[in-house]
């Protein structure tokens, strides 16, 4: 079966990532906008065409970038002078332009919103089937060519990624970047090379443009970037040992240092490409808009100044929305986000959240295979010390271990921060670790099968391939609610709602097909939508939908459409009364007639319901 594999591994690639790519366009064009789309969409279209970040600065371009590409050849209207596109510049509503800005692009310019929305989203669909193709190549030069499509099989399909790589938000794009990067900059580890420093400073600014939780890779880059100098084992006969580690760390440090000044490099590029149309008046009102003067925040004060310095000088000018970027990021963080989790809701963290829905979300087969690989590296490693039990294996160890120790320390540290972190708003914010998670996961267990005798390595072989089977069985199931997918523990994809919502369950995904369903049913004339997502009622609706919300009196007889974020969230949240909750569909028993999707609850409300 290994050396079938290897013989057609290229047709393998080739019909896996067919796959993904038919699915994910597919849902590109079926799934309505997401809730944050409309505001990444007119960001992305208009860096492309105004070269002004104004909309969106709380993540760095790249990404909009790609997004917007393909909107260049749409000729669509989009007329920045109007007040949609300035409202975000307004003091006390430097968050708004970008809601405004993305309802007029879409629905309100004269522009066809699907058509929009699906051709912005290709970009993030290509980057993810060259994520995938790079996930088997890194896991081939580790493992060879068996574990690498292994490794695929468990990227390409797991319906979280696929739920979320035709949308046009940052987590696929952080998931890849973060990869990249972690590769280059591990190739420099082992062969510091001129054309290694190059490459990896080049990735590292990538990265630094796709998100700004770039962040929690610094600090690995800089562990590594030190220890591994001091565990290097060759050296000049003629040399002490102690003189040439500290001459390694030396090269190492001082090379790091220029892999970081060509991250910044590329940084400036992009930023200047994306502002060169802003002036220093402009820019300064947007440090003022994000960062008040008037605020008695010493950190925002500290900032406000900081940026205003970079604004002076026309060469580091670029560096400024970078710096606003990242203050953005780190006070929204400091602020949390309302979240609906186990029948609470609440802004401030929950500790169990991430574990949770990593647990619900990811599937039964995929879970065992990670814990079994976890379990086997564990075991490893002990036999290994147990043998070789004395200090100076420590070096040795680290050193022919050094792409799994970083890798495994990158997902430790990742997974820390956001579990004591402050915002609980989805699966998707642990897609960074899952390319190291399908990566450390194929190395583990083929390297484990290598090391054993024929029978048993046989064995092992077939059960893999026999759970690979049921990986890929359920997944082409579970079509087209990847989104929105839950395993058995949680009762499936049309159950999970009840545990967390948000955009691991509920991010308007389904407002296309709501539109199909009420079409099919004529006998409803009006229904009253309480929708959350990037849609637009009116654009989809017209006068049939009745906009709606939850504290909305007198409640009234008919049909009505409600999201499970908007249900949910008002069912659990405390500080709700009830006259002004969804708290009267329980009190009555009144139970949905259908679920459009997985997210879209149909209610019919008699007179007699209500009473």
């Amino acid at each position: 079966m290994t050396s079938f594999l290897e013989r057609h591994y290229k047709l393998i690639i080739a019909a896996i990532l067919l796959f993904m790519a038919t699915v994910s366009i597919l849902n590109a064009w079926n799934d309505g906008a997401i809730f944050d789309e409309t505001a990444h969409i007119p960001a992305a279209y208009s860096y492309v065409t105004k070269h002004e970040i104004r909309l969106n600065p709380e993540h760095p371009p790249l990404l909009k970038d790609l997004a917007g590409l393909p909107l260049l050849f749409l000729n669509l209207n989009f007329n920045t002078d109007g007040q949609a596109f300035w409202e975000g510049t307004l003091p006390g509503k430097w968050d708004e332009g970008q809601w405004a800005a993305g309802r007029y692009l879409l629905y309100q310019a004269g522009n066809n919103a699907d058509i929009i929305i699906f051709w912005s989203r290709i970009p993030i669909v290509i980057l993810s089937l060259l994520l995938g193709w790079f996930i088997f190549r890194w896991v081939r030069e580790l493992a060879g060519i068996t574990a690498g499509l292994f490794a695929l099989v468990l990227y390409a399909f797991d319906p979280n990624i696929l739920g979320h790589n035709h949308f046009v938000t940052t987590d696929l794009g952080i998931a890849a970047f973060m990869a990249f990067a972690f590769y280059y900059y591990l190739r420099f580890i082992k062969f510091p090379s001129w054309k290694n420093v190059t490459t990896a400073g080049i990735f590292t600014g990538l990265l630094m443009i796709t998100k700004f939780s770039f962040f929690t890779a610094l600090p690995i880059f800089l562990l590594i970037t030190i220890i591994y100098p001091l565990v290097i084992r060759q050296r000049p006969e003629e040399e002490k040992e102690i003189a040439f580690k500290f001459k390694k760390l030396g090269e190492y440090v001082g090379k790091g240092a220029i892999i970081f000044g060509i991250s910044l490099l590329v940084v400036w590029i992009a930023y200047a490409a994306n502002t060169f149309n802003m002036t220093k008046a402009t820019v300064s009102q947007s440090i003022d808009n994000n960062f008040s003067p008037s605020d008695t925040n010493p950190k925002n004060i500290y900032t406000n100044k900081a940026l205003h310095f970079l604004n002076d000088n026309a060469i580091t000018r670029p560096l400024t929305e970078f710096g606003i970027g990242i203050g953005y990021v780190f006070r929204r963080v400091d602020g949390g986000n309302g979240a609906y989790f186990m029948q609470q809701v609440s802004g401030k963290a929950f500790p169990a959240y991430f574990p949770t829905v990593f647990a619900l979300k990811e599937p039964i087969v995929t879970l065992f295979l990670m814990m079994t690989a976890l379990i086997l590296a564990i075991f490893g490693a002990i036999k290994l010390w147990a043998h070789n039990f004395r200090f100076s294996y420590f070096a040795t160890y680290i050193r022919e271990n050094i792409v799994s120790l970083t890798l495994f320390g990158f997902i430790f540290l990742y997974s820390y921060i956001s579990i004591t972190g402050n915002l609980n708003i989805g699966f998707r914010h642990l897609f960074p670790i899952l390319p190291f998670a399908f990566i450390l996961t194929a190395k583990s267990i083929f390297g484990h099968m290598r090391n054993m005798e024929k029978p048993g390595s046989f064995t092992w072989g077939m059960g893999v391939i026999l759970l690979c089977v049921f990986l890929i069985a359920e997944t082409v199931s579970a079509y087209p609610s990847y989104m929105s997918y839950f395993n058995q523990i949680a009762g499936g994809s049309k159950n999970g709602y009840k545990y967390v919502t948000d955009s691991n369950a509920d991010w308007g995904q389904d407002i296309k097909r709501l539109k199909i369903f009420i079409n099919k049913h004529p006998e409803i004339d009006k229904i009253r939508v309480n929708y959350f997502g990037g849609g637009d009622i009116k654009y989809y609706f017209g006068d049939r939908a009745i906009d709606w919300w939850d504290s909305k009196r007198p409640i009234e007889p008919g049909w009505y459409a409600i999201s499970v974020n908007q249900l949910m969230g008002s069912l659990y949240d405390k500080e709700k009364k009830d006259a002004e909750s969804y708290r009267w569909i329980v009190e009555n028993n009144i139970q949905p007639v259908y679920q459009v999707g997985t997210s879209i609850f149909i209610y019919y409300v008699r007179t007699t319901d209500l009473h």
